[in-house]
């Protein structure tokens, strides 16, 4: 009665837009078959995480495990939540982000300050191990070991019988360990966790097999086990001595002492090296080789001036060519324009490096088309010639790129009301100063943004280069592999991939050193291009 006589206020009803979000949360959300899915979804993220955290911890990289184990978990609470909506969304671009961009940039920033490269890929036990495994030689008087070659996800080791009837097995990585096997005749055949091997298995295995050297302890100088037949294994010691108090290795043949004096390698009196070595950090040591060593220095600086004189005029060619083909076809009175425009973009729908391969083969001095046929058999050096080379890559980069700006000027050029070109007209303005004075300017307020970006693309375009040259011709006179039409970026790939040294460290800070010219560049274009504004 006291409620009819206050009143209360009838429920308010949702509004569409409420009831819409409703449902697309609900669709998102629930359902059995949606369940399924993402419980299927999910499972699966989560074998590849367990998978991955079992690798790295048997690696001994229990803080990257534990960080997947951590992001498995969140990603799981975020999809079997009904509310966390934005978060089902935006989690797997942020989890694609870190992993393929800020890691790598991290990575690549750690790299820049160490002296990973060839002979310095590992750790310092590893190299020990490795120094000692190259130097062993067989104890003359060693037992003979039974052995059993096994085999765990992929890695080989070798269950061995001691003289005492003790089984123990081990792999070049990890030392001999006693375990319980099973025994037939004396010998151990079979441990658990790992796979025994067929006689089949080994005999195409053999040269796997014979490379295993399995310490025999933890300490190094105990020397290893290895066997030449895969059913006999013998005692092998090194020639060399390690001493890790004392931090040296002793070559016990010549007596010659190399000590670990802070370089990344044991290191002789008289400066030799003994390699492999390991990986050390060496602070800004990369980026002051990479702009005073003298062997990189003449290759550096026209393999710089050529990088930005590339960039600069792949931009300026790839514009105005789009721009001046937008202009015509934007022109009502050509008839077919639309199939013209077709015809315009398709280089810009072939993939860039088959184009780049095709014009490599066109531009082939001895039997390319070019020469063959549209030079009635001319032997031009398109490609082999420095500076025919170098046109030739600018060539063939305005042919990948003037497709791009022509279909952003068209769209720009449509956007300009024709309102002002028609007031120019009346005042008099003739066709070059209306284009000059009123469609440029206002065509660059919105296609500035897209220079710039075009020129750090061309600034690192290494496809092009790699495809149609690889660099090349050769500099012959240079230290490095590079070449007359390297740019930066293709002559950090070959400091890094090919040659007999390999030296990702020095790779790496030319990398950083490139981000941040074009980082620079881009930040001072982008602030002129504010000026452009004003034309709004």
């Amino acid at each position: 009665m006291i409620d009819d006589e206050v009143g209360t206020a009838p429920p308010q009803r949702p509004t569409k837009r409420q009831r819409r979000a409703a449902n697309i949360a609900d669709a998102a959300s629930g359902g059995v078959r949606m369940l399924l899915v993402k419980m299927l979804f999910l499972a699966i993220l989560d074998a590849v995480a367990l998978y991955a955290a079992f690798i790295l911890v048997t690696g001994g990289q229990w803080l990257v495990a534990a960080l997947v184990a951590l992001v498995a978990a969140v990603v799981n609470w975020i999809y079997f939540s009904r509310r966390r909506l934005p978060a089902k969304y935006l989690a797997p671009g942020i989890i694609f982000l870190v992993v393929f961009q800020v890691f790598v940039l991290i990575y690549t920033g750690y790299i820049a300050f160490t002296n990973y490269g060839t002979g310095h890929n590992g750790s310092k036990e590893q190299a020990v191990s490795s120094l000692m495994a190259s130097s062993l030689q067989r104890v003359e008087d060693s037992p003979t070991y039974p052995v059993t070659v096994v085999d765990q996800f992929g890695t080989l080791g070798l269950l061995v019988t001691d003289p005492d009837g003790d089984a123990l097995v081990g792999t070049n990585d990890q030392p001999l360990q006693e375990v319980d096997a099973e025994m037939e005749g004396g010998e151990a055949v079979a441990v658990d966790g790992w796979t025994s091997l067929s006689f089949a298995d080994v005999l195409a295995r053999t040269d796997e097999i014979t490379e295993l050297a399995v310490p025999f302890s933890d300490d190094p100088n105990d020397g290893a086990v290895r066997t030449p037949d895969g059913s006999n294994a013998y005692l092998y010691v090194s020639s060399l001595e390690y001493d890790e108090a004392a931090g040296t290795m002793t070559d016990l043949s010549s007596g010659t002492v190399y000590s670990d004096i802070g370089t990344g390698a044991f290191t002789s009196g008289d400066g030799e090296e003994l390699l492999p070595g390991w990986q050390i950090v060496v602070g800004f040591d990369n980026f002051v080789r990479a702009v005073t060593d003298e062997r990189l220095a003449e290759p550096l600086v026209y393999v710089t001036l050529w990088t930005f004189a590339f960039a600069l005029i792949s931009v300026a060619s790839t514009f105005f060519l789009g721009l001046f083909l937008a202009i015509v076809f934007n022109d009502m009175r050509m008839r077919g324009r639309r199939y013209y425009r077709v015809l315009m973009i398709l280089p810009y729908a072939i993939p860039s490096f088959l184009s780049a391969l095709i014009w490599a083969g066109m531009m082939n001095e001895s039997f390319g088309f070019i020469n063959q046929v549209l030079l009635g058999g001319a032997s031009v050096p398109w490609l082999t010639d420095p500076w025919m080379a170098k046109v030739s890559v600018l060539l063939v980069n305005l042919w990948l790129g003037f497709p791009y700006m022509f279909l952003v000027t068209t769209g720009a050029l449509q956007s300009i009301p024709d309102d002002i070109t028609e007031a120019a007209t009346v005042d008099g303005a003739k066709p070059w100063q209306v284009f000059r004075l009123i469609k440029l300017p206002l065509l660059l307020v919105s296609v500035a943004p897209l220079l710039i970006a075009s020129f750090a693309f061309n600034f690192n375009n290494f496809n092009v280069i790699y495809m149609l040259t690889d660099g090349g011709p050769r500099d012959s006179s240079a230290p490095i592999p590079v070449g007359f039409t390297d740019i930066l970026i293709s002559m950090v790939y070959k400091v890094a991939f090919t040659g007999q040294s390999r030296d990702y460290g020095l790779a790496s800070a030319y990398s950083i050193i490139i981000f941040i010219v074009v980082a620079v560049i881009s930040i001072i274009a982008f602030r002129r291009t504010k000026t452009l504004e004003e034309l709004n």
